[in-house]
C-alpha cells in the first residue's frame, strides 16, 4: 500500500509539473505538433491510460501556439521556427488560420520558418504553407483531399434490427436525426452543404495560394492521377513540381539545414542535430503578462454535456461553477470563447443563465466563435452584445431534437410481451418495450417544439430580429461564418484579440491598461508528461508516416464515427441542439468513445 501510495504521489508530481525555463536556449524554437491542435485540451485519465497501454494523442492549445510564436518573433534568443509536422494529425480550419496568421508575424520579424514531414494532408500543407521553406522526406508526399465525405446512415440497419428510432425535431435542415431513419443524405441537408463545405474550401484555397502563390492547388485536385503520373508516382517530387514544397530531405538533411542558419547543438553529436528549444520549456519562460485589470476568458469546447464533464468537453455544471466562481472577481469585462457543436438543451442554457449573471453586472460581454459555434454552441452566444467569428467557421443550425430508441418490434419477434393496468394515458410511460402511445409521441414533439420556439426567441431578443427572420435562417441550417456576418447571426470578423480588445475598448481600457485571466482549469498541463512517462522518444518518434499510411489511417475516423453516433442513440439525455456534421470538422482525440463503441453496438443489439 505504501508503495502504491508513493507511485501515485510521484506520478501526480510528474504531471501537474512545470517545465524548466532554464531549457530556454539560443537556437530554434522547435515545435513538434504530434497531435491535433484543439481550443481546450482534454484532461488525460491517468488510470485509464496506464491500464490501456495506448498513449494520448497529443493536443495542442491553439492560445498557447499563437502566443510561443508571438513571444519567439520579438525575442533575439530565438533565430528561426522550426515546425516538425511529420505526426501531425490536423486541427479546425480557424486555429489553423491563428497559428499561420502568427508564423507570418515570425516571418515578418525577419525570422526563417522551416518546416519538415514525411507526408502532409490538408491541414499541414495549409500550415506548411505559411512556411517560408518546407522540406519533405524523399519517401513521403503530399496529397490534398479537401472539405466533405460520407458519414454513416443506420436507417435499414436499425429497422432490420427492429429497433424503432423514434424522432422529435424541429428544422428542415436539422439533419443530425437523419442517420436513425434514413439511408442517404436529404435533399435539403445536401444542400446545406454543399454550401458550407464549398464555402470552407473556397477560404482554404484562398488563404494557401495568399501564403504560397505558386502552390498548383487546382491543378493537383481536379487531376491528382495525372498529377502523380507525371511524376511517375513519386509523390515527394510531385509534391515539389506543385509548389507545395521546396526541398526534398530526410529528417537528418533537414536539421542540418537549420544548424546552418542557428548553429549547431553542443550538447548533442547526433546526425541533424542543432540548437533548439521545444514549445513546454518556451511556454514556461514567457508566462502571459498580467498588467493592468482583467478581461475574463471562458472556454466553451467540445461537446455541450450535462454535469462537470470537462477540460475539452464543455461540462454545463462546471462551466456554470467556473463563471459563478469568477461573479466576485473584478473583471472588466468577459469574452466567452465557443469552439463547439453544440449538444444538452439544459446544459446549453445552465451555460447561459451563467454569462447572463455577468452581464447582470454591468460589464462588456462579446462572444468568438473559433472553428464551430453551432447549435447549442449559437444557444450560449446569445448573451453577447457582439459576435465574433472567422469566415471559416461554422455556426448557425438552430434547431432542436431528441432521439428516443423502442424496441417493441424485437421484443414481439422474441415473444417478449408486456401488460399491466394503467390509469392514465401516459401510465406506465415511456414504455421502450411496447412502445410509445399516440399521446406520449404528441407530448414529446410538443416539448421539442416549444424548446425551439424558446430558441429563437432568444436569439431574436438577442440578434434584434423578428421571431420569423430567425426561424428563416434558422430551420437547423447551419451556416459559414462569412454568410452569417451577411444574415445578421454574426457582427464582425475577427479572432480572440478582436473581441479582447473591443471588449476593453467598452470598459474604456487603453492599450497596456488590461490583460486576459482565463477562467477555471490552468491550461496546457498534464499530457505532454504523460506520454513522456508512458513511451520513450525513440519509440515516440517512430510514428511518422508516408502518403500511403496517412490516407488509410482515416479509417480511425470511421470508427469514431460509429462509436459517436450508437453513444448518442443508447445514452439517455434529453433535448439536443447538436450540430451532427459539425463535429466532424472539430478534431479530437476520443480514445474513450473509440474504444467503448463495441460495448455500444453491443447493448443497442440487446
Amino acid at each position: 500500500m505504501l508503495f502504491l501510495l508513493l507511485f501515485f504521489f510521484a506520478l501526480y508530481a510528474v504531471l501537474t509539473a512545470r517545465p524548466s525555463p532554464a531549457a530556454v536556449r539560443d537556437g530554434a524554437l522547435l515545435i513538434d505538433l504530434d497531435g491535433i491542435i484543439v481550443e481546450e485540451k482534454s484532461q488525460p485519465d491517468v488510470i485509464s491510460t496506464l491500464l490501456s497501454g495506448q498513449v494520448p494523442a497529443g493536443e495542442y492549445d491553439v492560445q498557447d501556439l499563437v502566443h510561443a510564436l508571438d513571444a519567439a518573433a520579438t525575442d533575439d534568443r530565438i533565430k528561426a521556427v522550426v515546425l516538425d509536422l511529420s505526426r501531425f494529425v490536423g486541427g479546425g480550419q480557424v486555429h489553423i488560420e491563428d497559428v499561420g496568421a502568427a508564423l507570418d508575424r515570425v516571418r515578418a520579424a525577419k525570422k526563417p520558418v522551416l518546416a519538415w514531414a514525411v507526408a502532409y494532408t490538408d491541414s499541414g500543407v495549409m500550415l506548411a504553407s505559411h512556411a517560408s521553406e518546407v522540406w519533405v522526406d524523399p519517401l513521403g508526399g503530399a496529397v490534398v483531399t479537401g472539405p466533405g465525405g460520407n458519414r454513416l446512415y443506420y436507417g435499414e440497419l436499425l429497422r432490420n434490427l427492429d429497433v424503432n428510432a423514434r424522432i422529435y425535431k424541429v428544422g428542415t435542415y436539422k439533419s443530425a436525426v437523419e442517420p436513425y431513419y434514413l439511408n442517404e443524405m436529404s435533399e435539403p441537408a445536401r444542400e446545406n452543404y454543399a454550401q458550407l463545405y464549398g464555402a470552407l474550401w473556397s477560404e482554404w484555397q484562398a488563404n494557401v495560394a495568399k501564403a504560397r502563390p505558386k502552390a498548383q492547388v487546382a491543378a493537383i485536385t481536379a487531376d491528382p492521377v495525372g498529377w502523380l503520373q507525371s511524376a511517375g508516382f513519386d509523390p515527394a517530387t510531385a509534391a515539389k513540381k506543385a509548389g507545395l514544397v521546396d526541398q526534398l530531405g530526410d529528417k537528418v538533411a533537414f536539421g542540418e539545414r537549420v544548424a546552418r542558419i542557428v548553429g549547431g547543438d553542443k550538447w548533442d553529436d547526433s546526425p541533424g542535430a542543432y540548437a533548439r528549444t521545444e514549445l513546454d520549456p518556451w511556454l514556461a519562460d514567457n508566462p502571459l503578462e498580467k498588467a493592468g485589470g482583467a478581461i475574463g476568458v471562458v472556454t466553451i469546447a467540445g461537446n455541450i454535456v450535462d454535469g462537470e464533464a470537462g477540460p475539452g468537453t464543455a461540462g454545463g455544471d462546471r462551466i456554470a461553477q467556473v463563471l459563478d466562481d469568477a461573479l466576485d472577481d473584478d473583471l472588466k469585462g468577459l469574452v466567452v470563447r465557443v469552439d463547439s457543436p453544440g449538444g444538452s438543451v439544459m446544459a446549453s442554457e445552465a451555460i447561459r443563465r451563467a454569462i447572463m449573471r455577468h452581464k447582470a453586472k454591468g460589464i462588456p460581454v462579446a462572444v468568438s466563435m473559433a472553428n464551430v459555434a453551432a447549435s447549442g454552441g449559437y444557444w450560449v452566444s446569445t448573451p453577447a452584445q457582439r459576435i465574433f467569428a472567422e469566415p471559416s467557421t461554422i455556426t448557425g443550425s438552430i434547431g432542436i431534437f431528441a432521439v428516443v430508441p423502442t424496441f417493441e418490434r424485437a421484443a414481439a419477434r422474441w415473444g417478449l410481451n408486456a401488460d399491466g393496468v394503467k390509469t392514465t394515458p401516459l401510465s406506465g410511460q415511456p414504455d421502450l418495450v411496447s412502445g410509445f402511445t399516440p399521446e406520449v409521441d404528441a407530448l414529446l414533439q410538443g416539448y421539442i417544439e416549444n424548446g425551439y420556439g424558446d430558441f429563437i426567441t432568444r436569439v431574436a431578443q438577442s440578434r434584434k430580429m423578428t421571431r420569423e427572420r430567425v426561424d428563416a435562417v434558422g430551420q437547423g441550417r447551419v451556416w459559414d461564418g462569412g454568410t452569417a456576418r451577411q444574415i445578421g447571426l454574426v457582427d464582425q470578423h475577427g479572432g480572440l484579440q478582436d473581441a479582447l480588445a473591443w471588449v476593453a475598448g467598452q470598459a474604456k481600457l487603453g492599450d497596456g491598461d488590461w490583460h486576459a485571466e482565463y477562467l477555471g482549469e490552468q491550461r496546457g498541463v498534464g499530457d505532454t508528461l504523460l506520454r513522456q512517462l508512458l513511451i520513450g522518444e525513440s519509440e515516440r518518434s517512430a510514428g511518422a508516416s508516408d502518403v500511403f499510411g496517412v490516407l488509410t489511417a482515416r479509417r480511425q475516423s470511421v470508427l469514431a464515427q460509429l462509436a459517436g453516433d450508437a453513444d448518442r442513440l443508447t445514452r439517455v439525455q434529453g433535448m439536443q441542439a447538436y450540430c451532427l456534421e459539425c463535429a466532424g470538422t472539430v478534431q479530437r482525440a476520443d480514445e474513450a468513445a473509440l474504444s467503448g463503441w463495441v460495448a455500444r453496438l453491443i447493448a443497442l443489439v440487446a
